[in-house]
């Protein structure tokens, strides 16, 4: 009887640890339709701590990336989000680079995920942000507005 109910409580443990992740998960997806900006995109996820305040690198071209805090779990178009990245010109939430900003105003996030299999998802939901291949199965979806 007692291997019984070892087992019935490591079960309803895992099962909780792994309803607790679900519900947590954070979707970026409509966010990500590139008709926001970054100011928007990014306060919100500061906000709500989800996002670091700080980023862990700031571009030439003053992309900052901000990583995912411990614990929170950003999804965009179902693959895990490694960083999300922004810049706002005039916007003290944001860092200037040393070179020429890329845009106004621009934002997206670093996903865990082939090229080819990201844009099919962003492309299927309708967006029509930039796909851009970063590392093998790393992928940048980016919303690029001037």
């Amino acid at each position: 009887m007692k291997p019984l109910v070892q087992a019935l409580s490591i079960g309803l443990f895992i099962l909780i640890a792994a309803s607790s992740v679900q519900a947590s998960a954070y979707a970026l997806d409509s966010q990500l339709d590139c008709k926001s900006t970054a100011h928007a995109f990014i306060a919100p996820l500061q906000e709500n701590h989800t996002i670091e305040t700080t980023p862990m690198r700031v571009e030439s071209n003053s992309i900052n990336a901000f990583k995912p805090t411990h614990g929170s779990h950003l999804t965009a178009f179902d693959f895990g989000v490694f960083a999300v990245v922004g810049f706002q010109k005039n916007d003290a939430i944001f860092r200037q680079g040393s070179g020429e900003p890329i845009a106004d105003s621009a934002y997206g996030a670093v996903v865990i995920g082939g090229e080819e299999a990201v844009k099919q998802k962003v492309r299927a939901a309708g967006s029509d942000a930039v796909i851009h291949h970063v590392a093998p199965f790393i992928t940048a979806i980016f919303c690029n507005q001037d």
